[in-house]
């Protein structure tokens, strides 16, 4: 066996002792690495075992099918994006403080997790019956926490809120996804300013029912 067959099925060795946690995890940004690269249906699980360096049947192991392993890559973005919309919301009671950290919550999102920024708003897998639904959990999870504080504000019914619920982020989703796009030729600060300026300038004329 030559030198490097030899490194390499130790560092597989070394890889098969891990924590299942710690390997999903690893396997998890492998897949995430090349699903944004390939696209869906150009990954191969043969080329995720290889970046995660590990045999394709401890892949298997932990995620039966391509879609399997997909849909948990995805959920974990997910639930990392909602977890940090619905902290930043919570965070202050000023409205248009509200407004700046929630925007600044998605391009932190997009500074900190481009790759899966563009998987989560580029997918070529959005018309999946799995992905859709999952695509338009988080839209309305996000929703729902701009929504109730809207309505607790304005008094404004349910429904309508939740209205201007899903305006509002489905602005910050497109505007952040168009600066991603455009390569950054504006800067983060400035194209935060203007998603700022637009979004408080819209909800600022739904005056508090306390005012």
């Amino acid at each position: 066996m030559s030198t490097e067959s030899a490194t390499a099925n130790n560092s597989r060795s070394d890889k098969s002792r891990l924590p299942r946690d710690e390997r999903r995890a690893i396997l998890l940004s492998a897949a995430l690495e090349v699903f944004t690269a390939a696209g869906y249906h150009s990954a191969a699980m043969d080329e995720i075992a290889d970046r995660a360096n590990v045999s394709k049947p401890v892949l298997y192991q932990h995620f039966p099918s391509k879609l399997d392993l997909y849909l948990a890559v995805l959920d974990l973005h997910i639930d990392s994006l909602v977890f940090e919309i619905q902290k930043a919301i919570s965070s202050t009671p000023d409205n248009e403080q509200r407004v700046h950290v929630t925007i600044e919550a998605y391009f932190n999102f997009i500074e900190n997790e481009g790759e899966a920024f563009r998987l989560l708003f580029e997918s070529d897998m959005s018309v999946e019956p799995q992905v859709r639904e999952r695509l338009n959990r988080m839209t309305y999870d996000c929703a729902a926490a701009v929504s109730g504080v809207i309505s607790n504000d304005t008094g404004l019914p349910k429904e309508a809120a939740m209205m201007l619920g899903v305006g509002l982020i489905g602005y910050v989703q497109v505007t952040a996804r168009h600066w991603l796009e455009r390569d950054s030729k504006l800067t983060r600060q400035q194209a935060m300013d203007l998603v700022e300026n637009l979004m408080w300038r819209g909800i600022s004329g739904f005056p508090r029912t306390d005012s």
